[in-house]
């Protein structure tokens, strides 16, 4: 990333402004640079504006109170995390996925969510159950006229049930593929009738769990997410129009 060269005037980009608080500079920089970025652009309505979404190295300078070579590394480790990418003359960019990609990292969060179920089932306890019901009762009677809020418990139920698995990786793993489900996931929890069915499938998970019932607590998590990977086959055209257009070039 070079300060001398701008990035090329573009007619739909813009730079956009994370909110983000300036950091306490005494520990592990690169780190929590990197952490409140990462948190920022989960924040961010990734998929509900139109055109790119560039970060300004000055502004998140700014913004964070901190020199731009700690803004530089965690930028780099970023990209190499996929959740941002360098463009020569265009700078750095959110990383927006295409309704494939999309559809593979739903497949790929199933096998994961799926092998958690079954590993959590033989030995949940009755907290467990008690926190995942009340994930899904604060919603019971009408989640479409509160979708922000369960957009956010359904991703909570389903982090929950990841970490029940016992197995910390699976976490690590689905974190960065839930950076964009959960921008995905709050637009698909408005079409066709998807909250109410998903409180339903998130019930019988639950009790599933409760019967200690491994192959079922298997199959329904898989069933469900793999639901959402035919819904946005089936919707999810919106998704590419965000894919980037190679540039023509003289």
């Amino acid at each position: 990333m070079n300060d001398d060269i701008a990035p090329a005037p573009h007619a739909r980009e813009h730079h956009a402004r994370l909110r983000i608080e300036p950091l306490d500079v005494s520990v592990g920089l690169r780190r929590r640079v990197c952490e409140a970025i990462r948190r920022a652009i989960m924040d961010m309505d990734l998929y509900g504006r139109p055109g790119e979404i560039r970060l300004d190295e000055r502004q998140l300078s700014q913004d964070l109170g901190v020199s731009r070579t700690p803004i530089r590394e965690a930028l780099s480790v970023l990209e190499q995390e996929g959740f941002v990418r360098s463009i020569p003359r265009r700078g750095i960019q959110v990383v927006r996925k295409s309704k494939r990609e999309i559809v593979e990292m739903i497949t790929v969060w199933a096998a994961i969510e799926s092998m958690a179920a079954r590993l959590a089932a033989p030995i949940v306890t009755e907290a467990d159950i008690r926190d995942l019901r009340a994930l899904v009762d604060a919603f019971r009677d009408d989640p479409a006229g509160q979708i922000g809020e369960y957009s956010e418990a359904n991703m909570a139920f389903h982090r929950a049930i990841i970490r029940l698995g016992g197995v910390a990786l699976m976490g690590t793993m689905i974190d960065t593929l839930f950076i964009h489900m959960r921008a995905v996931r709050a637009v698909t929890m408005t079409q066709d009738n998807r909250a109410q069915r998903s409180v339903a499938d998130h019930r019988a998970i639950i009790a599933a769990l409760a019967d200690h019932d491994a192959d079922q607590a298997e199959r329904l998590v898989r069933e469900h997410t793999m639901g959402l990977a035919a819904h946005v086959e089936q919707h999810g055209d919106f998704l590419d129009r965000f894919e980037e257009t190679p540039r023509k070039t003289a």
